[in-house]
C-alpha cells in the first residue's frame, strides 16, 4: 500500500473517530429530554387526553346502546300502530258493509211502509201482508175497500181498540187507515 493511501485511510479513521466521539460526548453531556419539565407536562397532558378519550369512548358506547334500544322501541311502536291501523281499516270495511245492508233494509222498509191515508193496492202500495209498526190506540180505524167505489164497498174493516192489527191486501183493493200509525209490509 502506498504511504499516501495509508495516510488517507488513517485520516479517514481519525475523522470518523473524532466525529463519533464528539457525537457521543455531545450526547453524554446533553440532558435526558424525558426528564425535562416540558416533556413531563406534555406527557401528563397526553395521559389525560388518553384517559378522556377512553371515557368519551365509554360514553359514546353507552349512548349507542341507548339509541339502539330507542330505535327498537320505536320500531315496536310503529309495528303496533300498523297493526291497529290494519284492524281499524278492517273494522271500517265491516261497518260500511253493515251500513249498506241496513240502508238497503231501511229503503225497502220505507218503500213498504204506509201511513194514514187511502192507498190503491198495486198502484200506490204493493200487495201483501201489512202490520202496524207499534201498538195502536182506541181511535185507530182501517178498511179494505173495492177499488173505484169511493169507499162504498167495504171488504173488511175494524176499530181494533189496541194491539198490533194486521191486514192482507191484494191488487184491485183500496186500503184506508186513520190514526193507526205506520203499517209495514211483512
Amino acid at each position: 500500500m502506498s504511504k499516501r493511501r495509508g495516510a488517507k485511510v488513517v485520516g479517514v479513521v481519525l475523522a470518523a473517530g473524532v466525529l463519533f466521539g464528539g457525537g457521543f460526548l455531545t450526547a453524554a453531556m446533553t440532558a435526558d429530554p424525558t426528564a425535562s419539565e416540558e416533556y413531563i407536562a406534555l406527557d401528563a397532558t397526553g395521559q389525560r387526553a388518553a384517559s378522556n378519550r377512553d371515557s368519551y369512548k365509554d360514553q359514546l358506547d353507552a349512548l349507542k346502546g341507548k339509541m339502539t334500544a330507542m330505535e327498537t322501541e320505536v320500531q315496536q311502536k310503529d309495528d303496533a300502530v300498523l297493526l291497529r291501523e290494519t284492524a281499524v281499516k278492517k273494522a271500517e270495511e265491516e261497518v260500511k258493509k253493515r251500513e249498506a245492508a241496513v240502508t238497503g233494509v231501511e229503503k225497502k222498509q220505507a218503500a213498504n211502509t204506509i201511513a194514514d191515508g187511502t192507498w190503491v193496492v198495486g198502484v200506490d202500495i204493493e200487495p201483501g201482508n201489512y202490520k202496524v209498526k207499534s201498538s195502536v190506540g182506541s181511535s185507530c180505524y182501517w178498511a179494505i175497500l173495492a177499488t173505484g167505489t169511493n169507499g162504498d164497498d167495504i171488504i173488511a174493516n175494524d176499530l181494533p181498540g189496541g194491539g198490533l192489527p194486521s191486514v192482507t191486501l191484494v191488487a184491485g183493493q183500496d186500503f184506508k187507515s186513520k190514526r193507526c200509525g205506520s203499517w209495514i209490509k211483512q
